[in-house]
């Protein structure tokens, strides 16, 4: 029985190699190798292929021929002796092949374009443009209600199985049923946690793309590994965003919180579990169920929160910092509207203040900043105009090359030097730039609960950053204690409602 191995481009190809060499193959021995050429891909790894010619073949007793080179390892014309450099040139190419794709690619997800297989759940391929995206009417509401979901404190998993009990297909089944063809993989076809988790953490759904994150080892591996997220290529506005930008805020918020909800016996969960804590220590307060029994017989609950630490560790780690989750949701209540409420009255003052308030420098500081950076722009301008004109007196021989020398280190010391300073004071006006559009979007969330009149968990979590409770003092025979409310984007907005706003609002209502 004659074992032969033969390559060939197409099949064409393959049928006319075999009718010239068919009366040559007839006469191989029982073993051999037989290809068309050296520069097939299974010989780019000159050191595997090395491995074979030397070491492998030889000891089979398999002879190895390719047809085009001319190479035969049972002649003794010679013709072995530049297979390892045609080998090696082979690689070169494959590499800079390799070099070249992985440039145009990246060059294309730099320019936004989708470079991805599969579209992400909730969009499809422009039909005019396979590198964008736009959105899928049939799965997008499911997006949208998958984010509100998140946004309203729900765990993963609880999402998961809602979509999987109102039977809503999952993106794997949905791909193969809209092929016609059922899945072939070896999964249960439900709705995952892990899935929910990682479409409310894409920004793809806010009109963002982000590509690259993966990876292969080298061109001869197809192995993916991670990259750093400072490698990925991210690239805003490239498609129609599904969801605002306030939800994806919201749910991004939610995630920092690291918020999980324990449900209690009675089924009763607090809306305010992972935004409390403690005004002293930091700490997260812990809600704390008391049930008791009416006189009639019926059960009854309070509901408080107290210091985590402190119910950790005792007295000698904090005080109890208590508070009743009733009094705390009147409390909390009429703080989003008297912000809304000031917010519809005196917008302007109330952002100039919050603005300063986030700053926390003055405006002329922040004028010496942008002075300073147009200085240092000058400068390098001018320095890289003065080394330019330093080397063409070089090469015109004005003058000699020890001046040459000595100027162009002391100006390009000074560009250096110049250069470093640019990135922290440009960062420093765009923090400016960047409090002014967070106030602007504070105003236009809380705007909307003027007439506020009860709390859900979803308005907490759209609104507010975290509530911060301090230990309760006595006066005048009563229990105070001070709340301090920090709101999403701007943090805690009292101290600009004591300015001359303030005043403005008392006036105006």
């Amino acid at each position: 029985m004659i074992s032969h191995a033969l390559e060939a481009a197409d099949p064409l190809e393959l049928a006319e190699i075999k009718r010239l060499w068919e009366p040559y193959i007839n006469q191989l021995p029982e073993y051999a190798y037989l290809c068309k050429d050296l520069s097939g891909n299974v010989r780019r790894n000159y050191i595997e292929f090395g491995q074979y010619t030397d070491y492998l073949f030889p000891s089979l007793g398999c002879r190895f021929i390719a047809l085009n080179n001319g190479i035969d390892t049972m002649s003794d014309n010679g013709s072995t002796d530049v297979m390892c450099f045609l080998n090696l040139f082979n690689e070169f190419y494959s590499r800079d092949t390799s070099k070249k794709v992985k440039a145009v690619k990246k060059a294309c997800a730099e320019s936004g374009k989708f470079m991805g297989t599969y579209p992400a759940y909730g969009y499809r391929r422009d039909p005019l443009d396979k590198h964008h995206l736009v959105i899928d009417e049939e799965t997008a509401p499911i997006v949208r209600r998958i984010f509100a979901m998140r946004a309203s404190g729900m765990g993963f998993h609880a999402i998961a199985a809602a979509l999987n009990e109102e039977g809503i297909p999952s993106p794997g089944v949905l791909y193969y049923q809209r092929k016609g063809q059922s899945d072939p993989r070896r999964v249960n076809h439900k709705w995952a946690d892990q899935t929910v988790k990682n479409m409310v953490r894409s920004e793809v759904y806010i009109g963002n793309m982000v590509q690259g994150k993966y990876g292969t080892l080298s061109y001869k591996s197809r192995k993916l590994v991670s990259k750093s997220e400072d490698q990925w290529i991210r690239v805003e506005g490239t498609h129609e965003a599904i969801i605002s930008q306030e939800l994806w805020d919201t749910v991004v918020s939610i995630d920092q919180k690291k918020v999980r909800k324990n449900t209690p016996a009675d089924g009763c969960k607090s809306i305010f579990t992972g935004l409390v804590y403690c005004a002293d220590c930091g700490f997260k307060m812990r809600n704390h169920i008391e049930r008791f029994t009416y006189k009639d017989g019926r059960p009854g609950r309070y509901s408080s929160f107290l210091c985590g630490n402190y119910a950790r560790s005792g007295k000698s780690a904090c005080t109890v910092h208590t508070i009743y989750e009733t009094v705390l949701y009147q409390l909390v209540l009429e703080d989003i509207r008297e912000k809304a409420r000031f917010a519809e009255v005196n917008p302007d003052s109330l952002i100039e203040q919050i603005t300063r308030l986030k700053e926390k420098e003055s405006h002329t500081r922040l004028f010496s900043y942008e002075q300073e950076l147009k200085t240092a722009r000058t400068r390098i301008s001018e320095l890289e105009r003065l080394m330019q004109n330093l080397y063409e007196d070089k090469c015109t021989g004005a003058i000699p090359q020890t001046v040459f020398q000595t100027l162009m280190q002391k100006y390009e010391a000074e560009r250096a030097e110049k250069a470093e300073v640019v990135p922290d004071l440009e960062r420093k006006v765009k923090v400016h730039l960047e409090n002014r559009v967070d106030a602007d979007r504070w105003l236009d969330l809380i705007r909307r609960y003027t007439e506020l009149s009860e709390l859900d968990e979803t308005i907490l979590f759209e609104l507010v950053d975290r509530i911060e409770v301090g230990e309760a003092q006595k006066i005048n025979g009563q229990r105070v204690c001070d709340i301090k409310v920090h709101y999403r984007y701007v943090g805690y907005v009292d101290t600009a409602l004591a300015q001359e706003g303030r005043q403005d609002y008392d006036e105006a209502i």
